[in-house]
């Protein structure tokens, strides 16, 4: 990805800013002139056949005051993309001051930051350095991310690293924190031995020696949070990491002054809460500790995406096959493929015949012929045959490079859902602290002896209690597994707001041609009169249309060819105005025509009768032929129904939905597939814009509208629709006007997209109902609202249990999303 205005490491390193609206010399020379301009310019280079500028800094320089010397100079500086890998994120409430940090940066024009993927994506015309400079003053840390991410074995490597170290602080801290909670708690749990504590160590000398534990899960393990804690807290941008310093701090500090200095203390409030500060350290490692290991899972569809690539090629080089890895491969390159291996990159077959299994693309599961002249995808796998095919796209163009880039940015992109969320979280920790400061006063002055005790356990508690976790992880998790789940059925949300708008489609509106139907005329009928043999009338016709380039003429010779009919030879072809075609086929006379032809002829064409109406009440316009001067046979071409479609339909029904045809064929033809399929309304003979008018229409009528179509005709309605589908053909999978992109080929995608929004989306709201109603029903218990009425408090401990667990159950939530089972299964939708 070129980033614009990464100033790297060094200070004065070059700026590289692109230019929009430059066409000749003079241009050049004004740019120039206008950044020559800018304090702290020292040399600038313009480049028109590239469109970029080079700027050499000779002193302090940001990036915004050259975006608006070129603006005021004429021309424009357009947006650009920036991904920055964030580390030291916590919770939600880090998200929220990122994307602020961010947003505030001049020239940002959209900022989103992820928890779950640890990703903030930028859009606008701020420096990379900036950017950069903007989130370590909020407190973390950033670094630029390459298109399409991080070379997966350093991602892979950083989050093992995470997940050893935390295992390691867990494992320390859990062996210091034990012997804490047995002296104190056992003492408080198990009859007989506090007595046996103060008879064999003493209870002064338990209490120095749980000092001594504690001190060390604090200050090993424990040091993180007080790392990042207490500066966020003196940033006044607090967050979770600073509501555990705190309580954890009060509990200890507090511990050491009754060992200490109990004189300081009131009268009956000599009391030592080590145990607190140790376990709580410990158990929200453990939770930290399992939520990495969830995490790592998220996005293992990504991981497993990766993974289909093939590492070597075998290539034809200097009339050698020589082993490359595939990044060196180039376009053009000549690859031999071996049986029962993956294909490298996408190419074009050009020699040898074998079957590839596609389902890792499309979904299907039968493998699919290959021969010369047909296409391969990377990744694929082959079977028993050996391919010899040229390189047609290799490196980010693959059409896996380009699912994975989708697959990564419908993980990375924010849901409206999450709106609320982030408002909500920003001031979530603030509000908790203020909280736990009213719940320690309270209990000072309102509580019974010893008050301070009280006050001190309860406010702790709720500091505890509240960290923001589960709030954070709720609606990204669910994005990331379900996108992942799509990307291996085949539905590739490439927006992830489709996400939340495809639950809520009341209708399905359809394009006909090669969305319901196949999209190429085909032969679907040719019936026969006595005394004459179907190979031998298909092939005379055949030779008489072969010279016509009309789609029905094709679809004629194209059946003749599949069925291996030879051809006889052709004389005399002449074309009937009007009326049809005839020519002499092997010395016998053939036309070919529609009724009113062989009426002219003196031929009737009664005999056809029955079938002629079941033909027209099919949609289709029958033809006749007749040979040697005798009516011969009933023909009909029509764009046949994918076999996939019906179930579609019905599941769609199922679903509840109300399905819709868009077409510019003819009404007639339209109105007969529909009543086949079952679609409740047609919209016939329509332009490109009569189908954004139909869409408009359907909207202002039930609601939501999802519009599948090819993505090119049907560009405008799929941009019009609240939800555009697109069927993937061949390797064009980036469609720019589609939100979600299908690639089964077929529209049994439709109703697994439709199926596994829902499911997304009600995994997303359980999440966050557990998240909240969690916080929101815990917060008050842990203030102690129970405690006058029913004498039940919290205990910071079981506090600190709570919360990891909440974000534990988040994440195991999310991944049921893995299991999910489509409405349809691919095998039944293509019988």
């Amino acid at each position: 990805m070129n980033k614009p205005g990464n100033s790297g490491a060094a200070a004065l390193a070059a700026i590289s800013l692109p230019i929009e609206g430059m066409t000749c010399a003079s241009c050049v020379g004004r740019v120039e002139a206008a950044l020559g301009k800018v304090e702290g310019v020292g040399s600038v280079s313009v480049n028109l056949a590239t469109e970029r500028a080079e700027i050499r800094p000779a002193g302090a320089l940001t990036q915004q005051a050259l975006v608006e010397a070129v603006e005021k100079a004429g021309y424009s500086v357009p947006a650009a993309t920036v991904e920055l890998a964030v580390a030291g994120m916590t919770c939600a409430s880090c998200v929220g001051r990122v994307e602020k940090a961010l947003k505030a940066v001049p020239g940002v024009a959209e900022a989103t930051v992820n928890l779950a993927t640890e990703r903030a994506t930028i859009r606008g015309v701020a420096g990379t350095q900036e950017l950069i400079e903007a989130v370590a003053r909020a407190g973390y840390e950033a670094q630029p991310v390459d298109l399409g991410g991080q070379p997966e074995e350093e991602a892979a490597a950083k989050k093992d690293a995470e997940r050893i170290a935390l295992r390691r602080d867990l494992i320390l801290a859990t062996v210091l924190a034990l012997p804490v909670f047995v002296l104190e708690m056992g003492s408080h749990m198990i009859p007989g031995m506090h007595e046996w504590v103060a008879r064999t160590i003493g209870l002064q000398q338990s209490w120095y020696l749980q000092f001594v534990l504690t001190l060390l899960v604090l200050a090993l393990p424990g040091r993180r949070f007080y790392q990042k804690g207490f500066p966020a807290l003196f940033r006044l941008a607090p967050d979770m990491n600073s509501l555990v310093a705190v309580g954890t701090a009060a509990a200890f500090g507090y511990s050491v002054v009754a060992t200490f200095a109990p004189g300081w203390l009131p009268a009956g409030t000599v009391n030592v809460y080590y145990e607190a500060a140790a376990v709580i350290v410990a158990l929200i490692l453990l939770g930290r500790y399992l939520e990495a290991r969830a995490k790592g899972r998220t996005s293992e569809a990504i991981k497993r995406l990766v993974g289909l690539q093939a590492k070597v090629a075998h290539v034809r080089r200097e009339g050698r096959v020589v082993d490359i890895p595939i990044g060196e491969v180039a376009l053009g390159d000549v690859v031999e493929l071996r049986p029962g291996e993956r294909v490298p990159v996408d190419g074009e077959v050009i020699e040898g015949s074998s079957f590839v299994d596609e389902s890792m693309i499309t979904g299907e599961p039968v493998p699919v012929e290959k021969t010369a002249g047909s296409a391969v995808v990377g990744g694929t796998v082959n079977q028993k045959g050996a391919l010899t095919l040229r390189a047609t796209a290799v490196g980010g163009q693959t059409m896996l490079a380009q699912i994975i880039r989708l697959v990564e940015q419908a993980q990375g992109s924010k849901l409206p859902i999450q709106a609320v969320v982030d408002k909500v979280t920003l001031w979530f920790v603030p509000a908790v602290m203020l909280a736990a400061l009213l719940t320690f006063l309270a209990w000072l002055v309102l509580g019974p002896s010893p008050a301070l005790s009280f006050a001190l356990v309860n406010a702790v508690a709720v500091l505890i209690i509240a960290c923001p976790c589960a709030m954070g992880l709720a609606t990204p998790t669910s994005i990331m597994v379900g996108t992942g789940r799509g990307a291996e059925l085949g539905v590739l949300f490439r927006k992830g707001e489709a996400l939340q708008l495809l639950k809520d489609a009341q209708v399905v509106a359809v394009d006909k041609t090669g969305t319901l139907t196949e999209g190429r005329p085909t032969l679907t009928d040719l019936e026969v009169a006595d005394g004459f043999v179907r190979a031998d009338v298909l092939a005379r016709v055949a030779a008489v249309e072969s010279r016509s380039e009309h789609p029905i003429a094709r679809a004629i010779v194209d059946a003749a060819s599949a069925e291996g009919l030879a051809l006889p030879t052709l004389e005399a072809f002449e074309s009937v105005t009007g009326m049809g075609v005839r020519a002499m086929a092997a010395d016998v006379r053939v036309e070919v025509g529609a009724d009113r032809y062989m009426r002219e002829l003196g031929l009737d064409v009664g005999v056809f009768a029955q079938t002629a109406e079941r033909l027209g009440s099919e949609g289709k316009s029958p033809l006749y032929a007749a040979v040697d001067g005798r009516l011969a046979a009933i023909i009909a071409v029509a764009d046949p129904i994918k076999p996939s479609t019906p179930a579609a339909i019905e599941a769609l029904h199922q679903l509840g939905l109300k399905v819709a045809m868009i077409t510019g064929d003819n009404a007639r033809t339209a109105q007969a597939i529909a009543r086949q399929l079952g679609i409740d309304e047609v919209v016939a003979e329509v332009l490109p814009q009569g189908k954004v008018d139909a869409v408009r229409r359907l909207k202002a009528a039930h609601g939501r509208v999802a519009f599948v179509g090819d993505g090119i005709n049907d560009a405008p309605a799929l941009a019009e629709a609240d939800v555009g589908l697109a069927i993937g053909t061949g390797t064009d999978v980036a469609v720019e006007s589609a939100d979600v992109v299908l690639m089964s080929g077929n529209l049994q995608g439709v109703p697994n997209a439709i199926a596994l929004s829902k499911a997304t989306i009600g995994n997303i709201r359980q999440n966050l109902f557990w998240a909240f109603a969690y916080n929101t029903a815990l917060i008050p218990v842990a203030a102690g609202v129970l405690y006058p009425a029913w004498g039940v408090l919290l205990s910071p401990i079981f506090a600190a249990g709570a919360m990891a667990m909440s974000s534990v159950f988040v994440l195991a939530n999310a991944l049921r999303l893995r299991r999910f089972q489509p409405p349809l299964a691919t095998a039944e939708a293509a019988r």
